[in-house]
């Protein structure tokens, strides 16, 4: 018998993306000051710096022209300094600038808050389960 639409997990997990996507438009700008887009690949680069662009895309989920932007418009705005990569003549190193640290602060407050808001609902056993569900479905999905 095969699943009706709304019962299977890409139909849901897509569900829940937009259903959370949706409060997250408007809370990056109220709660950073940045779109959505920045301020993702700003919290990317905070939490793994040093990055390269390459790495910014990778860990953001976005093309390198999409991170390459983000990640001018970020050092345009003084909160992300690109400095030459040492092991590659053509490449830059992301790293926080002060500002950009607590701008990164109020993200990583508000992605907190956001997570709890949505994961809220299930138990703290049932939260860990979750992860680490979705651990081994991304390791499955991932190109080998």
């Amino acid at each position: 018998m095969t699943p009706q639409l709304d019962r299977t997990l890409t139909y849901r997990l897509h569900q829940l993306h937009k259903l959370t996507d949706a409060d997250s438009q408007s809370a990056y700008p109220e709660r950073t000051g940045l779109s959505m887009s920045d301020g993702r690949c700003l919290s990317t680069i905070g939490a793994f710096e040093p990055l390269s662009v390459k790495e910014l895309a990778d860990k953001a989920n976005l093309n390198k022209g999409q991170a390459s932007r983000a990640a001018q418009s970020l050092a345009d705005q003084g909160l992300v300094l690109k400095a030459d990569h040492p092991g590659d003549g053509r490449g830059v190193v992301l790293t926080l600038t002060p500002s950009g640290r607590q701008v990164f602060q109020r993200a990583m407050d508000m992605i907190n808050q956001r997570n709890e808001q949505i994961f809220g609902c299930l138990t703290a056993k049932e939260q860990a389960s979750l992860s680490a569900l979705f651990d081994r479905l991304i390791a499955h999905a991932r190109p080998r």
